[in-house]
């Protein structure tokens, strides 16, 4: 593995959100100064293609990185636009036995508004 590609899989692993391309190459600029930013998209590509991270396509949002491999869904809060990891263990059987098929994979997105959002404004 490059020295990038462990960069990158480090800023991955050390954080705990969805990161876009942006934030990656933020944050790979502050440990290795002369990275470029086409650096940064073809080994997000290739280590997507490699199964080491997951793009996620959301409308309306930049595309974000998934560290986390295993199947799991997300939640997008409307009003911040945070990204939050779900589990919904039995909808791909759910999915399957109402399809009467075998499903190769799928992506959920939840939009809620998160407990941040709902909170009231403190009054000043």
């Amino acid at each position: 593995m490059t020295k990038q590609r462990e960069l990158i899989m480090t800023i991955l692993n050390q954080s705990d959100r969805h990161l876009t391309a942006d934030e990656i190459f933020f944050l790979a600029k502050l440990k290795m100064p002369s990275i470029a930013m086409a650096t940064i998209y073809n080994n997000l590509n290739a280590m997507n293609e490699a199964g080491l991270v997951k793009r996620l396509h959301i409308d309306g949002v930049a595309d974000c990185f998934d560290k986390i491999m295993e199947p799991h869904d997300h939640l997008l809060c409307d009003s911040c636009g945070k990204i939050t990891d779900i589990k919904l263990p039995h909808l791909a059987d759910t999915i399957e036995e109402e399809l009467g098929t075998e499903i190769v994979d799928y992506e959920l997105t939840v939009h809620y508004t998160c407990p941040d959002c709902r909170r009231p404004a403190r009054k000043r």
